[in-house]
């Protein structure tokens, strides 16, 4: 029995999946559901933002599904008692507690918090649908293009030759800004994510200082440092620095000398101090 063909979208909240998103209920493409996955941890405009977008499509009488994981990113990352390598159990000692903050080789947010939770649901309506899945992906990703995983989607963006900045620009035209959130940040995921760059970081730092408050706590209270380099405690020594730097007029290129001697010179200080 051949099953009936269902056409969801992947909506992610970001400027890609919404360019997608606006331009296919714009052209009258057919859209049977658009799902989205709250991951806890998303800037309080990108919640704003989604909200908005779910009452548009609500509204085009179009279903709109939420996934959300009941345990919080905090709890997984404070509080869950995971199985452990036994490397991790020989560096950091026995009694830890939660995954602490995700890395590179260890981006334990997406599994528990995103694919986890779409795998499960994709499965279930793919049991009793031809899934056509869109997928936000812009022209020039090609990097993402390439992936395995996504060579079994539909890919708008790429179809009108749409770029990332096309995709951006398409969004303001309709009055959509995230209220200002890519002015500030490359890339808006979640606002605590460590593989942010260090340009985001200071964004951060600087446009959302109760944020960046909750992040050293969050950063305080685990057994693993924000990024493997610095402390969120020491990432707001760097950035003061530079301000000062900057107030007089000097560099804050990292491989200038003298700005490297700078900083050099903070850091030892904080760690030493801390080591006490």
């Amino acid at each position: 029995m051949t099953k009936p063909k269902y056409h969801m979208v992947s909506f992610s909240g970001g400027k890609d999946s919404t360019a997608m998103l606006l331009h296919m209920m714009e052209l009258g493409m057919q859209i049977d559901e658009v799902l989205y996955c709250d991951t806890w941890m998303e800037f309080p405009e990108m919640e704003r933002h989604v909200k908005r977008i779910k009452k548009l499509v609500e509204d085009a009488g179009i279903k709109f599904v939420t996934l959300k994981k009941p345990m919080s990113f905090k709890y997984l990352m404070l509080e869950h008692q995971p199985e452990r390598r036994q490397s991790t159990k020989e560096k950091f000692g026995e009694n830890l507690k939660g995954y602490s903050w995700p890395g590179s080789r260890c981006r334990w947010c997406t599994s528990e918090l995103k694919t986890g939770l779409f795998k499960k649901y994709k499965q279930e309506m793919n049991d009793k649908y031809d899934v056509i899945e869109y997928v936000g992906l812009a022209a020039d990703e090609q990097y993402r293009l390439e992936r395995e995983s996504n060579k079994v989607h539909k890919h708008p963006l790429v179809d009108w030759n749409w770029t990332e900045a096309d995709a951006l620009k398409y969004c303001y035209d309709k009055g959509f800004d995230w209220e200002g959130l890519y002015k500030i940040f490359d890339r808006v995921s979640c606002w605590c994510c460590p593989l942010q760059s260090l340009k985001d970081l200071k964004g951060l730092w600087k446009n959302f200082p109760d944020l960046w408050n909750e992040l050293n706590e969050m950063d305080k209270q685990t057994w693993r440092t924000f990024r493997a380099d610095y402390s969120v405690e020491e990432l707001t020594a760097r950035f003061e620095l530079e301000e000062q730097l900057e107030a007089e007029g000097k560099s804050i290129n990292p491989h200038n000398k003298e700005y490297r001697k700078s900083w050099n010179k903070v850091l030892s200080k904080l760690r030493k101090d801390v080591a006490q």
